[in-house]
């Protein structure tokens, strides 16, 4: 039996958030839910984790979806539970090697948007655009930002980004905003 929480991946969460993509990782404020992590003080599933063996992702284990998981798609947090339990679907259904090659390159794709396109004051909407929209959007945008900002000043850079990112999620009827 299983005596301890044992997970490699500070990506992806047991639960389902995408840990390489919440603000508070970038920031330092949070090491994930991985090995030698202080997730395991404050998950409610840390310890279910170390009961289920051979299970690194809840959608893995046969009691899935279990109560813990009822109503969790009702509430935000920086990273949004909103996506929580399809990005668990998407996950087993693509097979998680897959998946985490999508989390690489969106990780990539908000690493760019930090670097080039905020002013000090937008990681938290970044990291919810990225968790929101699809790679092949997101890619699309980038490369429109480039083109279109190279001579422009990072707060106007920083107003464009967000415009555009806006603009894709209104098209694509998906909500950036986070629900408190």
């Amino acid at each position: 039996m299983k005596t301890e929480f044992n997970r490699t991946d500070g990506l992806f969460s047991l639960c389902g958030l995408n840990c390489g993509l919440c603000p508070m990782q970038i920031r330092g404020e949070c090491s994930g839910c991985f090995n030698g992590s202080t997730c395991y003080q404050s998950c409610p599933l840390a310890p279910c984790n170390v009961k289920h063996e051979n299970v690194q992702y809840c959608y893995q284990c046969e009691e899935y979806p279990c109560r813990r998981y009822d109503g969790i798609d009702r509430f935000d947090s920086l990273i949004s539970h909103r996506n929580q339990k399809k990005d668990l679907a998407k996950a087993k259904q693509i097979g998680i090697e897959a998946y985490l090659s999508e989390q690489q390159a969106k990780k990539a794709i908000l690493t760019r948007l930090l670097e080039g396109y905020d002013d000090g004051r937008r990681d938290v909407f970044y990291c919810l655009a990225v968790n929101m929209l699809d790679v092949s959007d997101l890619r699309k945008i980038l490369k429109a930002a480039d083109d279109k900002t190279e001579t422009m000043p990072l707060q106007k850079k920083a107003d464009y980004m967000v415009f555009l990112l806006k603009a894709c999620a209104e098209k694509r009827d998906i909500p950036l905003k986070l629900r408190h």
